[in-house]
């Protein structure tokens, strides 16, 4: 029998959310059907009681329903004591979760204190020397009794205070047991979290939250849908906290944890959340709330009676395979549209918003790595030579065959059309159902490309429908999705758009985006090309893994990764990890290319991939000696 590759997801067609327990965590319910709950974490020094105080109260006067406190010795956790009573003198009653990494002994004094501890499988009392290692079976059964002795004490005292629990994997962050047998995979993470879970219900406690955190959003989404997979065979049902871990800062941040994040509330798939960036941590709680209230506002009148099953494995990113039609679609990186149809004069200064900027006075254009390839001007015309690969898109009924442009049609106008590009025709498809017409033309002309555009607010369960359908009728045409957005800010903007394509770019499935708003071609641009990155589909530009901070950091990383950025922001496609301490340092760095973590006061060491190379460099000197070494493995370019 085939596995139903489902099993993530209630239903394909309608939103609807998973249901999980409602778990406790004070007085705040998480799960079932509950809201869902935002939340963030301190980045005071947790020995800084007043100022932890202080912090928090900017997060819950924000809209922070659940504050996070880092615990990283038994002072910090006995000190949790003394800002959960400063909290409470002041009238805030937000429940306080304690974050444990490696210490399992502070775990248990904090579990006595606070509302939730989160726990790591991976440090807490598993080992992480990046070594690896083989285990016989019996070995590996070994290190599980091992573990649930070390483990099964803070079980004991959360059932006794009524404590509940965030078990917390991150990818890169898998202990050497986990990665022998399941390398450093979602499945990795997932078996990490499971076997942890597993110690739990053995000793009958429930009260349960479960992540699976990765900066790498494919690996993200992929994680949490094999976790629920497997939740299901083992009739659990636990609550699901979701984020994208290192997002970063700004628009990358927040359009990185819209991808990963958006995803999975998309498909039903989240119980609270939590946006991690490189600022201060009030700013994270708008981003969330934009993100989890979408949900409430979804008209669930509106009903698809269609049931499907999906004809790709949604646990494994590849790419949808399609036809290469000029350079869309096939092995071609996915396209980037923008739309110059309400200009009536188009001129070279219209496309410097779009990557291409003219010089008269050198008769040339400069062209950034993040030029739109393809532009729909309408019935306009364009009475200049277009730079570089850049071309156009125009209305047929005014389309004259050249190199440089291409027809667009309905349906209706290609079947009633004799002239056609023998290189490239674009079919405009409103219609939500795959009509035998269009069947017909896309099954005799291979120089087909469907741009999908449906009017609908939230379109990507119409759209993944639309592609199945594609795909099991054996089409191979190449899809680009439109969506217009208009009259709202443009951080919604970015936010909604970034969900609203999450996961028809996380599933591989579609070769292009077109975005159309009102807040200007350049934002319209940026954003679609931050969203392919954040995608892992169409790299543009260099890639921050940076942590958000906490009590752990040891020095200011929001300083500190705008002077990185400000030196090497030209570095297309490198990614630089830079992590406050060394809990988040190599491994949860896991896709960096090169390294920059905290180690000590003032003192930096350097990685190249996961491998310590310079250690414990003065904080003054850190950012030219990473430049030095970006430059010693041949990394480096001078900036233009």
């Amino acid at each position: 029998m085939k596995p139903n590759l489902q099993e993530y997801c209630l239903d394909l067609s309608n939103y609807k959310r998973l249901p999980t327990r409602e778990v406790g965590v004070g007085d705040v319910l998480i799960g079932a059907e509950n809201p869902i709950k935002v939340q963030s974490m301190t980045t005071t020094d947790t020995m800084d009681t007043q100022g932890t105080i202080a912090q928090s109260i900017k997060m819950i006067d924000a809209g922070c329903e659940l504050v996070r406190i880092t615990a990283p010795s038994i002072k910090e956790a006995e000190n949790l004591k003394n800002i959960r009573i400063g909290l409470r003198n002041k009238g805030y009653k937000t429940p306080l979760i304690a974050d444990i990494h490696f210490t399992p002994n502070a775990a248990e004094i904090a579990a006595r204190i606070v509302e939730k501890v989160r726990i790591n499988p991976g440090n807490f009392a598993d080992k992480k020397q990046f070594q690896i290692l083989e285990y016989s079976d019996k070995d590996y059964e070994d290190e599980l009794n091992r573990i649930s002795e070390r483990f099964s004490p803070l079980v004991k005292i959360c059932k006794e205070y009524g404590t509940a629990m965030r078990i917390g994997t991150n990818h890169g962050s898998l202990s050497d047991r986990i990665l022998s047998r399941y390398g450093d995979t979602p499945l990795g993470m997932v078996e990490s979290a499971m076997e942890f879970l597993r110690i739990c219900e053995d000793l009958n406690y429930h009260e349960i939250i479960l992540s699976m955190k990765a900066s790498n959003t494919q690996v993200m989404v992929q994680a949490y849908r094999l976790l629920v997979k497997k939740m299901n065979g083992e009739n659990m049902n636990y609550p699901l906290h979701l984020g994208v871990t290192e997002a970063g800062d700004g628009e990358d941040g927040r359009i990185k944890s819209a991808v990963g994040i958006g995803s999975l509330l998309e498909d039903g798939i989240g119980d609270t959340i939590r946006v991690s960036l490189t600022e201060e941590p009030e700013h994270e709680i708008p981003v969330a709330k934009h993100l989890a209230n979408r949900y409430a506002k979804i008209d669930q009148n509106k009903k698809s009676t269609k049931k499907i099953k999906l004809p790709y494995d949604p646990y494994f990113h590849t790419r949808r395979k399609t036809l290469s039609v000029h350079n869309i679609g096939g092995e071609n990186v996915p396209r980037v549209f923008s739309d110059l149809s309400g200009i009536k004069t188009i001129t070279p200064e219209n496309l410097a918003p779009l990557g291409y900027l003219y010089s008269v006075e050198e008769d040339k254009w400069h062209i950034s790595d993040q030029a739109v390839d393809y532009v729909y001007i309408g019935n306009n015309q364009i009475n200049f030579e277009l730079p570089g690969l850049l071309m156009a898109i125009q209305n047929h009924s005014v389309w004259v065959d050249n190199s440089s442009s291409f027809p667009i049609f309905s349906i209706d106008e290609y079947n009633d059309n004799i002239s056609k590009s023998k290189t490239l025709n674009f079919i405009h498809v409103k219609e939500k159902q795959l009509l035998p017409d269009l069947i017909h033309i896309l099954q005799t002309d291979k120089k087909v490309v469907i741009i999908l555009d449906y009017d609908d607010k939230y379109t990507i369960m119409s759209h993944r429908d639309f592609i199945t359908d594609i795909i099991l009728s054996g089409l191979r045409t190449p899809i680009i999705i439109q969506k217009d957005y208009a009259n709202i800010p443009s951080s919604e903007f970015q936010l909604d758009s970034s969900t609203d394509l999450s996961s028809l770019l996380i599933d591989g499935l579609i070769d292009g985006l077109s975005l159309r708003s009102d807040i200007g071609q350049g934002l319209s641009n940026q954003t679609s090309f931050g969203i392919l990155q954040a995608s892992r589909l169409r790299i543009s530009k260099t890639e921050y893994i940076s942590c958000p901070s906490c009590g752990r950091t040891l020095f200011d990383l929001q300083s500190t990764t705008n002077e990185i950025r400000s030196v090497t922001d030209h570095l297309k496609g490198v990614k630089i990890g830079i992590m406050g301490c060394i809990v988040n340092g190599p491994g949860e760095m896991a896709d960096a290319d090169y390294g920059y973590v905290g180690t000590g006061v003032g003192k930096i060491s350097l990685y190249k991939g996961q491998e310590v190379v310079k250690r414990n460099i003065p904080a003054a000197e850190a950012v030219n000696a990473l430049i030095r070494l970006i430059k010693d493995h041949g990394d480096w370019v001078d900036p233009v």
